[in-house]
């Protein structure tokens, strides 16, 4: 199933069915920033191994990455440093991915896991879904082991190839093709892990 949304009028009643579906546990596609990404709610396990299997990743073992839509939500499920703070504040909403010591609030799947990586995208139908959930939401890029790009980029060949796979398809226009760029926000100094869309200047 496909369903379209408009980054600059999101439909409120849409929003709410897509949170509806994601609280139950439910799996969609949803766009960033950066690249379509899978999505669910961080608090629904069943759902998060699902895309790590989509993924063909140990969520015991890899590093989990989630949406939240402000500053202070991350900081309720990450500590920030004074210096990462201010790194944060500055890049996001943009096309980074912080890598950032856990909270304690963090899910039991989440709590294994040292780091987590965080990502305040700067689109507004990924944040008004964060919003309206209430808590963050698992975010992994979608993957093809095709050379066609439109089946990464466009949401009806997205939906073609992908949505038996998940429960919802969200069209929000054509997606892009370059990744996040992630930093590393663990040791004392920062460091990019992959040069991605989002420039920063660590220097």
């Amino acid at each position: 199933m496909i369903v379209k949304l408009y980054e600059n009028n999101t439909n409120p009643q849409q929003v709410r069915k897509v949170v509806e579906l994601l609280r139950d546990g439910g799996i969609i596609i949803f766009p960033t920033d950066t690249v379509y990404a899978f999505g669910c709610d961080i608090f629904k396990p069943a759902a998060v191994e699902a895309i790590a299997r989509f993924k063909e990743k140990d969520s015991k073992k890899s590093e989990l990455s989630f949406i939240c839509h402000e500053i202070s939500q991350i900081s309720e499920y990450a500590r920030l440093s004074d210096d990462s703070f201010k790194l944060v504040r500055k890049h996001l909403p943009g096309p980074f991915t912080f890598l950032l010591q856990g909270s304690s609030k963090l899910p039991k799947l989440f709590k294994n896991k040292k780091i987590v990586g965080i990502r305040m995208p700067d689109n507004n139908i990924a944040l008004e879904l964060v919003r309206e959930l209430g808590n963050p939401m698992m975010v992994s890029s979608i993957f093809t082991d095709d050379d066609t790009l439109e089946y990464l980029t466009d949401p009806g060949l997205i939906e073609e190839k992908f949505g038996s796979m998940v429960d919802l398809v969200i069209d929000g226009g054509y997606g892009g093709l370059a990744p996040s760029t992630i930093v590393d926000c663990t040791d004392d100094e920062p460091e990019i892990i992959r040069q991605g869309k989002g420039i920063i200047d660590l220097g």
